[in-house]
């Protein structure tokens, strides 16, 4: 029976991730049966969302998707290219994107394939893990199903050079045409780098005048906030908010590790009568094919654009080590894991 290497949950982390956190091991592969393919994994996206998957403390009743429990395999999307079909859909050297989860090979049910890769001349081939992948469709309904984005309307991003922000910042500048659109970003270059994708302005959240530069770039607030980090970066936000303003909560990845949220202007949703409200995507999913659509056409047409990735050649084992390059900042735009 052929078999394959895995990367398992060996210890549920509490806090930060630990050198025994993970364990590669060996599992056998299940026949491919009518209709399935055998996929070989080729790259994979990282999703600061897959640390609170990890949570098994937490009740699963409360979360919005199944934990991943000890001993399974840690799931992730991804490329697979087809080894083997027995399906009259796919052939083989065909790459289709799925839950391909962390392990070198898997027979994929013809349900769980999520798209077959079609490439666009002369754009990238990790396009699919980017703009026409998850992050892309985050920030297509981010934009316009949670916030319903007008041209009259200011934007806050945080987490802007980030995988989901760079999308969001361009279609809220080039598709929806925001009158103001202001990124947070970490770092002199990366906030160059998000004001040359469509942003107005961008503010170093690491720089020590951080308060007083969001103040500069917002003299007049902002309707809408599109938070991924939390923390101290949405304690600021907090007071740059119009009255009755609206703040759309993608993610939170200054938690993720288990350091407490303290929110010091948490007042300001009172006194400015704020609408809040978390976002997942799955609650978008009839959307998807629309979304897909419009985002693939916008590609084409050059409105919206990757021209930075952060794509890193990977042995197997280091798989883990790749992934926890999100939570140290190391990437500008989509962080890619290749294997090689």
């Amino acid at each position: 029976m052929p078999s394959t290497r895995v990367i398992t949950l060996a210890n549920p982390p509490k806090g930060d991730i630990k050198p025994d956190t993970f364990k590669v091991e060996t599992q056998d592969l299940p026949a491919v049966e009518d209709g399935q393919v055998l996929l070989k994994t080729v790259a994979l996206g990282n999703l600061p969302a897959m640390r609170t998957w990890m949570d098994n403390e937490i009740d699963p009743k409360r979360l919005y998707a199944p934990p991943i429990k000890q001993g399974e395999v840690v799931r992730a999307p991804g490329i697979g290219e087809v080894v083997e079909s027995k399906s009259d859909k796919l052939k083989v050297g065909q790459r289709v994107t799925a839950m391909m989860g962390w392990t070198e090979y898997k027979v994929i049910k013809p349900e769980e394939i999520m798209s077959v890769v079609n490439d666009i001349k002369g754009k990238s081939e990790f396009l699919p893990l980017t703009l026409l992948g998850v992050n892309g469709l985050t920030a297509w309904a981010g934009v316009f199903r949670e916030m319903n984005l007008k041209p009259e309307h200011t934007l806050l991003v945080s987490g802007a050079a980030g995988s989901v922000g760079t999308c969001l910042v361009q279609l809220a500048k080039h598709v929806v045409g925001c009158k103001r659109v202001v990124g947070i970003a970490g770092g002199k270059e990366k906030c160059d780098w998000v004001k040359s994708l469509g942003a107005d302005e961008c503010v170093d959240y690491k720089s020590a005048s951080f308060a007083k530069d969001l103040e500069a770039a917002l003299p007049d607030e902002t309707d809408f906030f599109f938070d991924n980090v939390g923390g101290e970066v949405l304690n600021e936000a907090l007071t740059r908010v119009k009255r009755y303003g609206h703040i759309t909560v993608c993610g939170a990845i200054s938690g993720y590790h288990g350091k407490p949220l303290q929110l010091t202007n948490w007042r300001e949703v009172v006194y400015n009568r704020y609408t809040l409200k978390g976002f997942i995507l799955s609650d978008h999913a009839k959307d998807f094919p629309q979304a897909a659509k419009e985002l693939r056409q916008w590609v084409e047409e050059g409105k919206l654009t990757v021209d930075r990735e952060t794509v890193v050649d990977t042995k197997f084992e280091g798989i883990p080590q790749t992934w926890q390059k999100l939570f140290t900042g190391e990437n500008q735009g989509t962080l890619v894991t290749k294997l090689v």
